[in-house]
């Protein structure tokens, strides 16, 4: 019986070294991809949101940005495992998504012009009842109130718009404000896994490949970690630039980096398509297998002839990663490289775009 037992746990020794191994293998990849190709992407679809952490009397609290992070990583965590178990079950569909940018544009807009509104509100100082009046004498003892006193100098530093007056009799409490503007950072730091950028999209197709909750949440939690270097020095920078002249400057960035959102998300659910681009073809038969080239700057060539009422091979190849790693064509995701086989279709256009709704491209039956 012993002697058994021992063979038995010696045998389950190495599934469980290669589910290990292949946790780790998934942490250190998905890592790599958040350092090297997710860092411009995500910040881009989603460092607007780090734009709420500017405003409240707590703006500049480093730990808000921590907070941030910490959302981040525990609302992905919990969706590469979800991934993970349940499979694309749990993945929103591209319509889903394009909704979703669309709604955080606009709320990195509010947010940015509620920073505009702010900086612009004058600080100008109430007249006390000490002042004298115009053309008047001052009273005696005057002088002494315009002595500076031990905290006169921190109410004499430029902070956000309605803070830089005299203090009042009543000083404003510090401590509650902490867990409320915490768990704010964390809520914004959590709903960035509903607005997904095209790399995020292919950690996303890893989690579900990998079959295991552990190894799905593996690799998303090395994403967000390979991601978080970048989110970490945008959140400070805007923090400092909020609290300075430059706050109207960094709320107009805001306001267009909001506008880019929901447009990627209009592009997305293709609710405003732009035409499909013309290009010269010859008039012979129509191939029915095409080549389509994923590169940083979209799909090459961005339009292709195929031939109608025919089953059709698209070949997805992929010479840079981005965000063209992921393309939606015909409502559904695919990682690339792959190759996507059409049915037979009428003549017309075919329009695919990349899971970020950024770059799209054209295949036009005839």
């Amino acid at each position: 019986m012993d002697r058994g037992g021992r063979q038995e746990r010696v045998s389950g020794q190495p599934g469980a070294r290669t589910l290990s191994a292949q946790v780790l293998t998934l942490l250190a990849g998905g890592a790599a991809a958040g350092l090297l190709a997710g860092t411009a992407t995500c910040t881009a679809a989603q460092g607007g949101l780090l734009i709420g952490l500017a405003d409240g009397p707590r703006g500049r609290d480093p730990a808000l940005v921590g907070w941030f992070l910490a959302g981040r990583l525990a609302s992905h965590t919990a969706a590469g495992a979800l991934l993970g178990l349940l499979g694309s079950a749990v993945t929103l569909p591209p319509q889903a998504r394009a909704v979703l940018l669309v709604a955080a544009g606009l709320t990195v807009i509010a947010l940015a012009v509620r920073l505009i509104r702010r900086d612009r509100t004058p600080c100008a100082n109430p007249p006390s009842d000490a002042e004298p009046a115009a053309g008047t004498e001052p009273a005696a003892g005057a002088e002494l109130q315009e002595e500076p006193t031990a905290g006169a100098e921190l109410q004499e530093e430029p902070t956000a718009c309605g803070e830089c007056g005299p203090a009042t009799a009543e000083p404003r409490p510090t401590a509650e404000p902490r867990p409320a503007s915490g768990r704010r950072a964390a809520l914004l730091g959590a709903v960035t896994v509903l607005v997904p950028c095209g790399v995020t999209l292919g950690m996303e197709m890893v989690a579900i490949t990998s079959g295991s909750p552990l190894a799905g949440a593996a690799v998303m939690a090395g994403f967000v970690a390979g991601t978080a270097p970048a989110f970490a020095l945008l959140g400070y920078v805007l923090r400092r630039v909020s609290r300075t002249r430059l706050a109207r400057l960094a709320g107009v960035v805001a306001i267009a980096a909001g506008l880019w959102t929901a447009g990627t998300g209009v592009n997305l659910g293709g609710w405003l398509t732009a035409p499909a681009p013309a290009q010269a073809t010859s008039q012979g038969s129509r191939p029915t297998s095409v080549t389509v080239w994923a590169t940083r700057e979209g799909y090459r060539p961005a339009m292709v002839d195929a031939r109608a009422n025919a089953p059709v091979e698209v070949v997805f190849k992929v010479l840079d990663q981005g965000c063209t790693g992921t393309v939606v064509i015909e409502g559904r995701d695919v990682a690339l490289p792959a190759t996507v086989r059409l049915p037979p279709r009428p003549p017309g256009t075919l329009r695919y775009v990349c899971g970020m709704g950024m770059y799209a491209g054209f295949i036009n039956f005839s």
